[in-house]
């Protein structure tokens, strides 16, 4: 039996939640074109971003470690693939289109610049005065003009679910983009891959802090949320082993995404939600966690920010970064030819500044230190 586009769409129907939402009900691509024989234009949505250029850079990118820091620190690629991961589970238990989820978690940190969060706050610092920057809005600008793939229009066309999930992106580090119907809700797959970004961060900088040292186990402790799963565990959290390490963060993810489908669950069952449109008439985000967890992750949050982002360690890399990004934006945007051509020719259409914007957020972690060394460096070639 084939398995076309309109039989899985036939699935979807049969199988999602009445509040889902279906790829046959899509509002559809800004440029006509025609749908694949053997997928929905969801999956469609998701295989255009997975092979963009932005995504490949994404594994040089900055999580909380500088990509040379080592090989076994989350980069914002693993990051995005754990965003997904959990998207999809949460999605598969509420009933919702995985296959949504999946594209918007794929596709809502394409527009991070090099060096994390820090060379965000950097370029948006440089950029006061001409339009500012942000990681959300950028990655919309990916998706719709910077890519450049095909031959009738510019970006990548996709669904208009796909881009409001993408401008409706919101956490404590995201600030969702105006537009898009801004005073109605998103979909509910958009609200989970809000949630499942913080549930990735939240689990793996933990991991990542512990496996670097930053962090000591003995710690852990102080977090009601940790101190009550090692109970449950039965670990003595001053002496994880890395094997208890990687048990207690498995559990610890495990138990947020449990959470997080039953609260939303009761939600939506609590508000009597059975359409999409109720979910987005809404007043407020239904993709939530129960009142008993709440607390406890904001606690976690702030640990996290307080002894890893925080730590004299990562201030220097941040530091480091500002430096960088800083140098190469004054040298380009006063020396423009010194920019590869391409950039040059987007200078007449989007201006100076922005394009050197542009190029800059492009970058790897590893890109923008060579062309840093390139220029500065007496010594580089």
């Amino acid at each position: 039996m084939l398995y076309g586009r309109e039989k899985l769409q036939q699935l979807e129907a049969a199988a999602l939640a009445p509040y889902a939402c279906t790829s046959a009900n899509s509002r559809g691509r800004e440029f006509a074109e025609g749908e694949s024989a053997f997928r929905t234009p969801f999956q469609k949505d998701r295989d255009r971003v997975i092979h963009t250029t932005a995504f490949r850079r994404l594994e040089y990118k900055t999580q909380v470690f500088v990509n040379y820091e080592g090989d076994y620190y989350r980069t914002r690629l693993t990051h995005t693939l754990e965003v997904a991961q959990v998207a999809r589970s949460i999605a598969r238990a509420l009933g919702l289109n995985e296959d949504l989820a999946e594209t918007i978690a794929l596709a809502h940190d394409l527009g991070h610049p090099p060096f994390g969060h820090a060379g965000e706050r950097v370029l948006n610092d440089l950029m006061d005065g001409h339009g500012g920057f942000d990681h959300n809005r950028q990655s919309l600008r990916i998706v719709t003009h910077l890519e450049e793939r095909y031959p009738g229009f510019r970006g990548l066309n996709l669904t208009w679910e796909t881009r409001e999930g993408i401008m409706k992106h919101e956490t404590l580090y995201d600030t969702p983009d105006d537009g898009l119907e801004v005073e109605r809700r998103p979909s509910l797959e958009a609200q989970i891959v809000n949630l499942a970004d913080e549930i990735a961060y939240n689990a793996h900088d933990l991991d990542d802090g512990l496996r670097s040292g930053l962090l000591r186990p003995g710690q852990l402790g102080e977090i009601r949320l940790l101190a009550e799963l090692a109970d449950e565990l039965g670990f003595e959290l001053g002496t994880l082993s890395e094997f208890q390490r990687r048990t207690f963060i498995r559990e610890l993810l495990g138990l947020i995404i449990t959470d997080c489908v039953k609260a939303t669950h009761e939600a939506l069952e609590k508000h009597g939600v059975a359409s999409l449109e109720a979910v987005r008439a809404h007043p407020s985000l239904l993709a939530c966690y129960s009142d008993h967890l709440k607390p406890r992750l904001v606690e976690l949050r702030r640990f996290l920010f307080a002894n890893l982002y925080r730590h004299y360690y990562v201030v220097r890399q941040v530091s480091k970064s500002k430096l960088v990004l800083e140098r190469l934006f004054e040298t380009y945007t006063r020396q423009p030819d010194m920019l590869p051509p391409g950039v040059q020719r987007a200078i007449e259409s989007q201006g100076l500044y922005r394009a050197v914007c542009d190029y800059l957020a492009g970058m790897t972690d590893r890109y923008a230190l060579d062309e840093y060394a390139k220029l500065f460096d007496p010594y580089g070639r």
